[in-house]
């Protein structure tokens, strides 16, 4: 099999179809059409359906999809390895998170990180959706739950607290909670669809003090929480969020102090295959010395 042919079949099938493949791989449509029926004329195998939504990879097409993606993890765990050297970390980090602590509690502390491990190249990506780092997505997650893999190699780094809050032009027109019932008074905003929670049950704070498994009505949904931090800052209504998004934040009151939400443990997780790079294990400790110094 042609290695840049593969390549371009394993990208086309991450992508799910060529109009996608074609920002990635900077090669034009007919390029990369021409390239995966050369691969299907060399295997003499149909690798993908071809549909009006896009394609579909064929039971054969799986198997050599599966087959590149471990060949391409391997290669770029040697790629690493290479280009780590154990006395002074340097090489690209690729870090994912949610969007809500990424955007408001890491970024912010990257840039001591880089002074202490200048060849060091770090790529954050926030996403709510947990990435695949088995096939090297990204080299370490901060996950929002305990991972379930087995390939992972995974530690808690913090117990994320939740309460509800509003902003004082709100709560100054409407009114102070007092109790649990003094929220049925109150316009509520919660996390919407269209993106995976970050919270295990982001509506406990509409479920709080009601009968029946009922839920109070929400006056606004959004599908991000730090969007919700804006819509309460702006006087939309209350809403659950967590700790550490408030923190200094201006125009945020916390409502019922003594409430709490359910806890969300946030796990510092990354693949066995990078054990043992320096990067990786610099940025760790460089992670728990901020989490120490920290109280959310």
């Amino acid at each position: 099999m042609d290695w840049d042919k593969l390549k371009i079949f394993h990208t086309v099938a991450e992508a799910g179809s060529f109009t996608s493949a074609t920002v990635i791989l900077n090669l034009s449509q007919s390029a990369i059409s021409r390239q995966i029926q050369s691969l299907e004329d060399d295997l003499k195998v149909k690798l993908f359906e071809r549909h009006a939504r896009g394609l579909t990879l064929t039971e054969n097409g799986e198997y050599v999809y599966k087959t590149a993606r471990e060949v391409i993890s391997k290669l770029k765990e040697v790629e690493a390895t290479l280009g780590d050297r154990k006395d002074k970390p340097s090489g690209k980090l690729t870090v994912s998170t949610v969007v809500s602590f990424g955007t408001t509690w890491l970024t912010p502390r990257i840039q001591e990180f880089m002074q202490l491990n200048p060849d060091i190249e770090v790529e954050l990506i926030f996403d709510d959706k947990e990435l695949d780092l088995s096939t090297r997505q990204a080299d370490i997650g901060i996950f929002m739950r305990r991972p379930k893999q087995l390939n992972y190699i995974q530690k808690k780094l913090i117990d994320i607290n939740y309460h509800i809050y509003g902003s004082p032009k709100y709560l100054e027109k409407n009114g102070f909670p007092k109790t649990i019932n003094d929220l049925n008074k109150h316009k509520f905003i919660s996390f919407g669809k269209g993106a995976p929670s970050p919270v295990y049950n982001p509506d406990w704070a509409l479920k709080l003090g009601m009968k029946d498994g009922k839920k109070r009505k929400t006056c606004m949904r959004v599908n991000s929480v730090y969007g919700l931090l804006l819509a309460v800052q702006s006087g939309v209504g209350l809403a659950a969020l967590p700790d550490y998004l408030t923190v200094k934040q201006p125009n945020i009151v916390k409502v019922l102090p003594k409430i709490e939400g359910p806890i969300t443990e946030a796990h510092f997780v990354y693949p066995q295959s990078m054990k043992n790079v320096a990067r990786v294990q610099a940025f760790r400790n460089f992670l728990y010395s901020k989490i120490s110094e920290w109280e959310f």
